[in-house]
């Protein structure tokens, strides 16, 4: 496994980002193309039935449906992971904060907490300081000022 920095941290998974969303994006895109087919000029002087433009309809939706859904689940499973994390980052603060920082463990967000998690243990008490003191909230200035990297390979 290669070396995990800043620039390489974000996972990737090729059968979500390269195939699922894709194809459920082509889905939808099919679909519209069909409907305007369905209505275009040339098909006006054609008898419509309703049942059929009930079936696009519903054709639509659910792809459209299936298209949201896909991020839904990817941005459910990601929420789950900033929990775990979070919980984590708790109790290794509690193990590695000055005994002066450690009352201010409760005032940490979630995006805090899930940036400093790249932080060494050495640098963490000196970047929490810093992320608490500025009121920093944006993950990648945060993470931007870990400079010993401490990687997470078990990301979702």
């Amino acid at each position: 496994m290669n070396e995990q920095t800043f620039s390489n941290h974000m996972k990737f998974v090729p059968a979500f980002h390269f195939f699922v969303i894709p194809v459920l994006l082509a889905n939808v895109i099919w679909n519209i193309v069909s409907v305007y087919r369905l209505f275009a000029p040339s098909a006006a002087s054609r008898a419509i039935s309703l049942s059929l433009v009930a079936d696009v309809a519903l054709s639509i939706l659910v792809s459209i449906a299936l298209l949201v859904m896909a991020f839904l689940v990817r941005i459910f499973a990601l929420g789950v992971q900033d929990r775990v994390i979070r919980l984590e980052e708790r109790l290794r603060y509690e193990r590695l904060l000055p005994d002066d920082l450690k009352p201010r463990i409760g005032e940490f967000t979630t995006n805090q907490l899930v940036s400093l998690r790249f932080a060494s243990d050495a640098e963490l008490p000196t970047l929490a300081r810093k992320v608490l003191d500025e009121k920093m909230t944006k993950r990648k200035a945060i993470k931007q000022m870990v400079q010993n990297w401490r990687p997470d390979y078990q990301r979702v």
